[in-house]
């Protein structure tokens, strides 16, 4: 099936996003990406050092991968927009993933400034994904800024606690016309085949794989999972119902015995 992901000017057969964050050993990493199957990987640009001979999560990040560097650590759009740049005067590219929290409890992005730093930097060329809340007017005011996709969070995150907002996710797919990238909160591979059976356009995993017993059995179960998904909703599932309805109705079979 050729069903390729257009974003960014790339052109993704995969459509899992997966993290480098929080496994126990990074050379895993390189690994994972192998079994997974996915071609974009995020890492918190405070991580990436070009100049180290050690210790430096490039090195652990295969070269066909394309880089989503986060704003991880950003309290606001002007601290989200210094990352940024700084991202892309190192040789990280142009694609940038926005995350501006200043809560630390919660760790919820703030749609305010979110919005504030995807517009600035839209302008300036990059791929812009914004992290954010489900929430319908901030999905909106992200699209104006000129976004190349949304990533609202499935539960907060860390937290491997599935859809927790899965009725918010089904009305951003149903009226946002960008990409609705799933981030945040996945914890199992069904949880990511059941957005990608929504309709979202992909889904990033990071916590759940990084933190499993076996993340390479993980990442391949969760690169299944997200194709699985998509065939799914491209397949058009049959509507539900509430009364049952037989697979093979008995009324003439019945009608011609009796007769």
């Amino acid at each position: 099936m050729n069903d390729l992901f257009d974003i960014g000017g790339k052109h993704l057969q995969s459509r899992l996003f997966i993290g480098t964050g929080k496994f126990a050993d990074d050379a895993l990493i390189p690994e994972v990406c192998e079994a997974s199957g996915s071609q974009v990987i995020t890492t918190a640009l405070r991580r990436v050092d070009l100049d180290a001979t050690t210790d430096n999560i490039m090195q652990h990040i295969p070269k066909r991968m394309t880089l989503l560097p986060n704003t991880s650590g950003a309290r606001n759009a002007t601290e989200a927009v210094r990352i940024a740049r700084l991202a892309r005067a190192m040789g990280c590219g142009d694609w940038i993933k926005i995350e501006v929290i200043s809560d630390s409890k919660y760790l919820l992005p703030d749609g305010y400034e979110t919005a504030k730093a995807t517009e600035i930097l839209a302008k300036e060329g990059f791929v812009v994904l914004p992290y954010m809340n489900p929430d319908l007017y901030v999905a909106r005011s992200l699209v104006d800024a000129g976004a190349a996709a949304v990533m609202p969070l499935g539960a907060p995150i860390g937290t491997n606690r599935g859809l927790r907002t899965e009725e918010m996710l089904r009305i951003l797919i149903e009226e946002i016309e960008l990409p609705i990238i799933v981030d945040a909160g996945i914890g199992r591979p069904s949880e990511a085949c059941q957005a990608m059976e929504m309709g979202a356009a992909a889904v990033l995993v990071n916590t759940a794989i990084a933190t499993a017993i076996d993340p390479l059995a993980m990442g391949r179960a969760f690169g299944n999972a997200v194709r699985a998904g998509r065939e799914a909703y491209l397949a058009g599932p049959g509507a539900t119902r509430t009364l049952a309805s037989a697979s093979s109705p008995l009324t003439e079979f019945l009608s011609g015995a009796q007769a």
